[in-house]
């Protein structure tokens, strides 16, 4: 399906759900709604699912106006947070009963297919009461790939289940999208789950559409810093300069060599992932002397939150550092890989991307 939103925007009362947008999703593909809580996701995606009627703009599907085509009478599959199964059915009769509308043969091999897929084999003939709430959102999950609708709709699917099912399941999904033909839309408050997905990411903020494109483009190069932010997990370390000769000014009269635009602004900010700071000098490197005030151990990784002359910055250090509340601690970075950009917000300059030259 090639799905259009043409200035689509939704008002309750006084308050703005969504600001007028307009959206042409790629076709046969995944398009990722990543934002914070409240950014307008699920408002977004009930407006292309015809369970909410858009205040502003039209929807189309395929060419056609379906604005105010209700739900019901649209060929959509959509998967909420919160489980919703068939609770006198099993879980085989669940997954089973969107093939058995559409006449479909060799159905019980489909859907012992998917509930493998979808690690729930076992429970196949046990009804939804009778699982727990990760393995019937699992069940729901299933159902709805099963619907092979043009149009599927997940909206943060995976939140409630644990870290490690979360992490199974993202990849097996991405391997179903990849080989199905439905237009996919899913929405996440996670950079990296938009990242293990690709396809094409749209980000969202306040309402807002912000960016939208290849995934990949959209990180490498945020066309603003509410881009920037919204796409990095911590949130982008940001450090106010001033454009000189020869680089940038940050704060405590240091220049650090950094090649801008001929027509940059003066007034700068400074962007740099969590992944980019290192307590190991490279050559070429800048330092940057501060005091932690904060160390997270997640995983494999420890976030380092430091006081610095720059700014308050936070390092993702790989593995597990021992760093004492209050202690000093050197920053390292290099230049080259920091995004610049106007003070009120635009994009100036991104660093070349991994395997790029330029």
């Amino acid at each position: 399906m090639q799905l259009s939103l043409e200035q689509v925007g939704k008002t309750v009362g006084p308050a703005v759900h969504l600001y007028p947008q307009s959206l042409s999703l790629a076709p046969r593909a995944v398009t990722v709604l990543l934002g914070a809580t409240q950014a307008g996701k699920t408002s977004l995606m009930r407006i292309m699912a015809g369970l909410d009627t858009a205040s502003t703009g039209r929807v189309l599907a395929d060419g056609a106006d379906v604005t105010r085509v209700p739900v019901r009478q649209r060929n959509v599959a959509m998967v909420y947070q919160q489980f919703v199964n068939y609770p006198s059915m099993t879980v085989a009769q669940n997954i089973a009963s969107p093939m058995r509308l559409r006449g479909e043969r060799d159905v019980e091999r489909r859907v012992r297919e998917l509930a493998a897929r979808l690690h729930i084999e076992m429970f196949l003939d046990r009804l939804p009461a009778e699982l727990s709430g990760g393995q019937q959102q699992r069940v729901a999950l299933a159902r709805a790939l099963a619907k092979q609708a043009p149009l599927m709709l997940f909206d943060e699917p995976l939140v409630n289940l644990d870290y490690k099912l979360r992490e199974e399941l993202r990849e097996e999904l991405t391997q179903l999208f990849a080989t199905g033909d439905s237009t996919v839309v899913y929405a996440t408050t996670e950079p990296g789950e938009a990242l293990l997905l690709g396809g094409h990411t749209a980000v969202m903020d306040a309402g807002e559409l912000l960016q939208y494109g290849p995934t990949a483009e959209v990180f490498h190069a945020p066309k603003s810093i509410r881009v920037a932010r919204a796409f990095s997990d911590p949130p982008m370390n940001l450090m106010a300069a001033d454009a000189v000769t020869g680089g940038v000014r940050v704060p405590g009269g240091e220049v650090w060599p950094l090649p801008l635009p001929a027509d940059a602004p003066r007034r700068l900010m400074l962007g740099l992932r969590a992944g980019g700071l290192r307590v190991e000098p490279r050559e070429g490197d800048v330092a940057i002397p501060g005091r932690v005030e904060l160390a997270e151990i997640a995983g494999s990784d420890t976030f380092v939150h430091v006081h610095t002359a720059v700014g308050e910055l936070v390092a993702q250090l790989a593995g597990v550092h021992n760093c004492p509340l209050g202690d000093p601690i050197t920053l390292h970075l290099q230049p080259a890989t920091l995004f610049v950009f106007d003070a009120d917000g635009p994009l100036v300059h991104a660093p070349a991307r991994p395997g790029r030259v330029g």
